[in-house]
């Protein structure tokens, strides 16, 4: 089975906001920087248009981040995804593992206590907790806040802290229990995305190790 490495730090990709760049290009200057989780978020796409770019972002991934597919669980198994990530309100995770198998994470994304509870239940593989700070992709939403994120702490399940990460703040969601960040316009808007990856890859790092969490090394 795929093995999320902590601390996680994930890149959520959105191709309408690489500011004239390809995707590709982004994904590959993040992957350069360090993150470890590439997930393929372009919810708009139909799986036929969706399959290939996951095949090239497959190229781009391999062997050194790993690569989930949002939603589409079809275009996770046929791409060679290390997983799929669930919307909170998707399908149950055990649905989802039919479809794709044991050897594949599956996250899920939640916005409360319960939620999360629930996933966990479930047997999701880690979380994606949100929204945390205000946040460019997603303007004037609802805000979760560090409070969210301490209230999660008492979780086995790991969870990433989402939205307005950036290396500014990412020790602030680290110290209120995170296990790792997710970012979309911290990096894909950056003018050198992956600087601002490494960036937030360090941050993160220093975060975790500060906590001094065995085995965090």
């Amino acid at each position: 089975m795929s093995t999320l490495h902590l601390p996680a730090v994930c890149l959520v990709t959105d191709r309408r906001r690489c500011v004239g760049r390809t995707l590709e290009s982004v994904v590959q200057a993040a992957v350069d920087g360090g993150v470890t989780l590439v997930q393929l978020r372009e919810k708009d796409l139909p799986s036929e248009e969706l399959l290939p770019l996951a095949e090239a972002l497959r190229k781009i991934t391999g062997g050194r981040a790993l690569l989930i597919v949002n939603g589409d669980v079809d275009v996770a198994a046929k791409c060679g995804a290390d997983g799929v990530h669930l919307p909170e309100q998707a399908m149950p995770v055990l649905s989802a593992r039919d479809v794709v198998g044991g050897g594949l994470l599956v996250g899920r994304s939640v916005h409360g206590v319960e939620s999360a509870l629930e996933a966990e239940k479930e047997g999701a593989d880690y979380l994606v907790v949100g929204t945390i700070f205000p946040s460019r992709s997603h303007p004037g939403g609802e805000l979760a806040g560090l409070t969210l994120l301490r209230r999660l702490r008492t979780l086995s399940t790991p969870y990433l802290a989402i939205g307005g990460l950036k290396s500014a703040n990412a020790v602030q969601a680290i110290s209120a229990g995170a296990s790792g960040v997710a970012a979309i316009t911290a990096i894909t808007e950056n003018p050198d995305p992956g600087r601002a990856a490494a960036d937030l890859v360090a941050a993160t790092q220093r975060a975790w190790e500060a906590r001094r969490i065995p085995g965090s090394a």
